[in-house]
């Protein structure tokens, strides 16, 4: 059974076909009823608002159902062998957002229905996907470009390093010392990071280190030492004035809304390769 936990879990080339995927269900504009009769469980938390807006209103957009619980659901004596046992009678696949990646991988070993990672505390596949259809449509030689990453070892960060194994672009991660993610290229002088760059990647920063993070920020003036065509790609939540400077939010640098728009139909090709639905 073919599941979505880890980025690499697609090959580059199934990669490049759910991009297709996405293009064709663009141009639909959710006409075809591809989910018709089909039934997916979700578990998200209260808090999620643009993974869970995305999946339930993609879903529904292609005709499926969708019932939700919370992820604490998970979170009980039951083995997760016999949860799975009942819910493969009556779902045709899961989607769960929980911060346990390991909880997922011990789902997936037993499940016969497909089960896709919609955030972990460790790694979130789907929204990094999304991205890079997004930057695919903005650069021809997306693979091409150099990513720098601003923030601290952590679920997007491991996710774009991931990513640049997987496609084989040019990583670097710009911290201070003891964020670092393992293995990845690491620049700590933060005024000198931002030279080379094509693609400017960040994550929020936790309370406990923000004090270490201060000056560790996306301005326009570092901006300037990037490539011509730079774009500045924050994970939301993002919060102005902390990882990136409110001004760079209102210039022309940011993609963020434009690039998320794209959850959508990428969310729905996942959703549709895995249940052969295309």
């Amino acid at each position: 059974m073919k599941h979505f936990i880890h980025l690499n879990d697609f090959t580059r080339q199934e990669a490049v076909h759910i991009f297709a995927l996405a293009d064709k269900l663009r141009q639909n504009a959710g006409a075809a009823r591809l989910l018709s009769g089909k039934t997916i469980v979700l578990f998200f938390p209260e808090s999620s608002i643009r993974t869970r807006v995305s999946f339930e209103k993609g879903i529904q957009q292609l005709g499926g159902n969708t019932i939700l619980f919370p992820p604490v659901a998970l979170d009980k004596k039951e083995d997760l062998r016999d949860v799975i046992g009942y819910l493969e009678n009556w779902a045709d696949m899961l989607i769960v957002r929980h911060p346990d990646l390991s909880l997922l991988t011990h789902m997936a070993q037993y499940s016969h229905i497909p089960i896709i990672n919609a955030m972990t505390a460790v790694n979130h596949p789907c929204e990094i996907l999304s991205d890079l259809y997004s930057l695919s449509k903005r650069y021809d030689d997306y693979l091409e470009k150099h990513y720098l990453f601003v923030g601290p070892k952590g679920n997007i960060g491991n996710t774009w390093k991931a990513a640049s194994e997987w496609m084989g672009f040019p990583f670097t991660q710009c911290c201070p010392k003891g964020y670092e993610i393992e293995g990845a290229n690491v620049c700590y002088e933060i005024d000198r990071a931002f030279t080379g760059q094509d693609i400017i990647c960040t994550d929020s920063i936790p309370s406990a280190a923000s004090e270490n993070f201060k000056g560790c920020q996306v301005t326009l003036e570092r901006l300037k030492h990037a490539n011509a065509g730079v774009c500045v790609n924050p994970c939301p939540p993002f919060f102005r004035g902390e990882e990136v400077a409110a001004d760079v939010i209102d210039s022309s640098y940011f993609v963020g809304y434009e690039f998320k728009k794209h959850l959508l139909e990428v969310q729905q090709a996942i959703i549709c390769y895995l249940l052969s639905c295309m």
